[in-house]
């Protein structure tokens, strides 16, 4: 066995990458017992979480592990009185197609509220942005195989939980089988914080605008990360939609951000493109340039975004081409407007909205380069954050909103 310094510190450094990993699983601290916690799994086999009221239908031989959704019902999957934390939410369905993904609507409610913490498409909300399932795993989220939904956000909550899925389309969702896994506490943190998701999608978005991740939010609390889907306009042809850049406005920022990105594929860590990959903090698992499809997450969890007084959080409509290709957008009529420049034989610069704004892209004085222009496409997108209150934002997305062109 080699001792040697070196050794040694490859090993410590090895062993505290490890555990800066593990993450909640080190929260835990397995070797430790817990006093007073009890943990209960919610299911069809048990829909109260009562203790010793788990696999009786049948005389306990599978006698309820499904049940159906007619179309405009809902299902109760969790209603619980008391203080815990869920940690864990497991879910499959029979009809996995995009439509049905954004027709069921998955949503929470904290401490008896009637306004919902996350009220938000299924698919969405366990991150199979525009309803397309892909294999993956990340930190928070993962679907083995294609199939299923899993979910290891800790949730804690003070006075109660209550989770409910709605069937919103116009068919019986056959099959449903779910676990929620909760751990029931005794003692409320003040520094604990509810765990909230919004949804939005904008078809198309506005000229010059920039779309809205997550509204203005007010209280003390942490934006968690976004998973994004982008359907890009065929009017743009194969111009590339994502130089947008991220913005988070937190504590009081008014007319510009404190925290800003330089584009969209380098916001979830990539770079000159965006391809298909997932790791456990960002990814793209959706690439179809055929398809003009997109869709995308970023998790800040080892890069934290805190706010102590409110937060709003953007992504820019950016798009980038030649000059030649963008001349072209230009003088079919396309809705668009060209922002930056970049002559690369030249090692030079245009900023066009300071320095030259009324200087027509066919005039003859017009910089070359690649070109930057505002966009508009079809974008949706879930946002993941904690915050120091148990109610959500006012209002359900329309289903014909989320299902609109699928």
């Amino acid at each position: 066995m080699d001792c040697s310094y070196s050794s040694k510190m490859k090993c410590f450094i090895f062993t505290a990458v490890l555990l800066l990993m593990s993450g909640p699983v080190l929260s835990q601290q397995l070797y430790k017992r817990p006093h007073g916690e009890q943990i209960r799994w919610f299911s069809f086999e048990n829909p109260t979480g009562g203790k010793g009221m788990a696999a009786i239908s049948n005389k306990g031989a599978k006698g309820h592990a499904f049940d159906r959704i007619q179309t405009g019902d809902s299902c109760v999957m969790m209603d619980f009185d008391g203080m815990g934390i869920i940690n864990r939410i497991w879910l499959t369905v029979s009809d996995r197609s995009p439509k049905m993904l954004r027709s069921l609507l998955f949503k929470i409610y904290w401490d008896g509220c009637n306004v919902p913490a996350v009220s938000v498409p299924l698919g969405d909300f366990f991150c199979n942005g525009a309803g397309i399932m892909v294999p993956f795993e990340n930190a928070l989220f993962s679907d083995p195989e294609g199939r299923s939904f899993n979910c290891c956000i800790q949730m804690p909550f003070k006075q109660g939980a209550k989770v409910v899925l709605v069937n919103q389309s116009d068919q019986t969702l056959s099959h449903l089988f779910y676990d929620i896994n909760m751990t029931q506490i005794t003692e409320w943190d003040d520094d604990m914080m509810y765990f909230h998701s919004y949804w939005n999608r904008e078809n198309p978005t506005t000229l010059g605008v920039d779309y809205t991740i997550l509204p203005e939010v007010k209280g003390t609390g942490r934006f968690l990360g976004v998973n994004i889907s982008v359907q890009a306009d065929s009017v743009y042809e194969n111009t590339w939609w994502g130089e947008g850049e991220f913005k988070a406005y937190i504590d009081d920022d008014t007319d510009n951000p404190t925290l800003a990105g330089t584009g969209s594929e380098d916001y979830i860590g990539t770079a000159w493109g965006q391809g298909a990959y997932y790791n456990m903090y960002q990814g793209c698992l959706v690439s179809d340039s055929q398809k003009r499809l997109w869709t995308f997450y970023r998790l800040h969890i080892p890069d934290p975004i805190y706010f102590y007084k409110n937060c709003r959080v953007t992504l820019q409509q950016i798009g980038g081409g030649t000059y030649g290709d963008v001349l072209k957008l230009y003088e079919k009529g396309v809705d668009m407007k060209p922002t930056t420049i970049d002559h690369i034989e030249e090692l030079k610069f245009y900023r066009l909205l300071d320095d030259m704004p009324d200087l027509k892209m066919d005039d003859p004085q017009y910089p070359h380069g690649f070109t930057n222009y505002y966009r508009r496409d079809d974008v949706t997108s879930t946002a993941y954050f904690y915050l120091d209150r148990p109610q959500g934002m006012a209002g359900d997305p329309s289903v014909t909103k989320r299902v609109a062109g699928m």
